[in-house]
């Protein structure tokens, strides 16, 4: 059974920093593109960043680029998000998620597998 567990949200202040982590298990998604999303209350579910099965091609939306990072670590089946420079409106739920393809791409339906979720709030 595939399996995704977000964590490392929290609570921090506004300029603060926060890295969350995405454990895979129940295959390997060496191959497959992987992603961050989040939601924010009465919002749809936003693309955030995406990473490539090589972690050679990333993707970010507008609103985090130049502070978001994502990475991965293949032999360890993780993908992580470090978030410095947070805002407010970065207070949302975050989730992983993983696409069975190789193209890095950003719309929710294209991917296959999803977390529970961590909360991240970004007080003022």
């Amino acid at each position: 059974q595939v399996r995704l567990v977000e964590s490392g949200g929290g609570l921090v202040q506004a300029g603060g920093s926060l890295r969350l982590s995405c454990a895979a298990s129940g295959r390997t998604f060496s191959s497959y593109v992987m992603g961050w999303f989040r939601q924010a209350p009465g919002k749809e579910r936003d693309f955030v960043a995406a990473i490539s099965w090589s972690g050679g091609r990333t993707a970010y939306a507008d609103s985090v680029k130049g502070r978001f990072t994502i990475s991965r670590d293949n032999a360890k089946n993780t993908v992580s998000l470090q978030m410095n420079s947070l805002k407010p409106e970065d207070t949302a739920v975050y989730y992983c998620a993983v696409s069975q393809t190789i193209l890095v791409i950003t719309t929710p339906r294209s991917y296959d597998y999803w977390g529970q979720g961590t909360q991240v709030t970004v007080s003022s």
